[in-house]
């Protein structure tokens, strides 16, 4: 009898714990990584083969994306079927698409470069000329490029995601931690977008002149992360962004992370994830310190909760600080 009611007991703690991993309430962050102490306004880590949610914070929030929308421009993109061979011209239109970005623009009108070029410089440097271009060589032009780009949102069910733009540069293009976590397991059935979202550099000719490009993850050059597609984004009204699709401790995870304040927030806030999912990795203390250095004592905005109609430790690279 006592044996009986001893297993009856542990069955029960199991079941407890069971129930605790599997049910996540909306807007809390999971009880198991509570003492993660990420930064980021919004967070979901999923496992991507079983769409388990592992850790959510604020994950039904709808919030600006900045430049996550490339993703989803990417896709636009490549369903059109369009030649990526094809040379397009940067116009006056994407000047005006650009205009008060305050971001450094490195395509200057007149250049022409290949689909192909603009969609590896749109993933992989978060260029907004790049994007821009891509949206007005679409048949129709932007308008027919931003109605493609909310199409597709509803095909994927991403019911709190909105587009007015193809570069994320306007706080209109909104989404939830929720349908972006959609989005990058959708975008990681594109070859193209996993390959060039991952490079760690790409060149390209300009006028004749041979100009190098960077990624925009530092994580990607950090050589000791195997992620096979990513996504960075910032403006003011979104905070700094990161959506990745990586492996830790031997699964596939879809990590997704809105609105961190400071440089490196949001890297830091990866590598907390993965050291919480991956025994024997470390965050490094050069990421750690850097991210204090440059964390700036600002309010936080409130996020607005409103709908939208294992592995074997291993080595642990030198993180350098770099990127935007």
């Amino acid at each position: 009898m006592i044996k009986k009611l001893a297993r009856a007991v542990a069955w029960s703690a199991v079941a407890v714990s069971l129930a605790t991993v599997a049910t996540l309430s909306t807007g809390t962050a999971h009880a198991a990584g509570d003492d993660l102490k990420l930064k980021s306004s919004a967070v979901l880590v999923m496992d991507e083969q079983t769409g388990q949610v592992l850790y959510g914070k604020n994950t039904d929030a709808v919030v600006p994306i900045a430049s996550i929308t490339k993703l989803m421009t990417a896709m636009v993109t490549l369903d059109a079927g369009l030649d990526m061979r094809e040379e397009v011209e940067i116009s006056t239109e994407e000047i005006e698409i650009t205009r008060g970005s305050g971001a450094k623009a490195r395509l200057p009108r007149g250049a022409s470069l290949s689909r192909d070029d603009l969609l590896h410089l749109a993933l992989m440097a978060s260029d907004n000329r790049a994007a821009a271009a891509l949206a007005s060589s679409y048949p129709g032009g932007v308008d027919a490029f931003v109605a493609a780009m909310n199409a597709k949102a509803r095909l994927l069910d991403m019911g709190d995601s909105r587009f007015a733009d193809p570069t994320g540069l306007t706080p209109e293009n909104v989404s939830s931690a929720e349908d972006l976590a959609k989005l990058v397991r959708a975008a990681n059935d594109y070859p193209l977008i996993r390959e060039y979202s991952t490079s760690p550099s790409h060149e390209v000719t300009i006028n004749g002149r041979r100009v190098q490009f960077g990624n925009t993850n530092a994580l990607v050059r950090a050589n000791d992360w195997e992620i096979g597609l990513q996504k960075t984004g910032f403006i003011r009204a979104a905070g700094r962004c990161l959506v990745m699709y990586a492996k830790l401790a031997t699964r596939p995870v879809v990590i997704v992370l809105l609105d961190s304040v400071g440089k490196y927030t949001r890297l830091v806030d990866a590598a907390r994830i993965r050291e919480w999912l991956e025994p024997g990795y470390s965050v490094p203390t050069g990421l750690v310190r850097a991210d204090a250095v440059k964390v700036r004592a600002v309010a936080k905005k409130p996020v607005a909760k409103v709908r939208a109609p294992s592995a074997a430790p291993r080595a642990r690279a030198q993180f350098k600080p770099s990127g935007r």
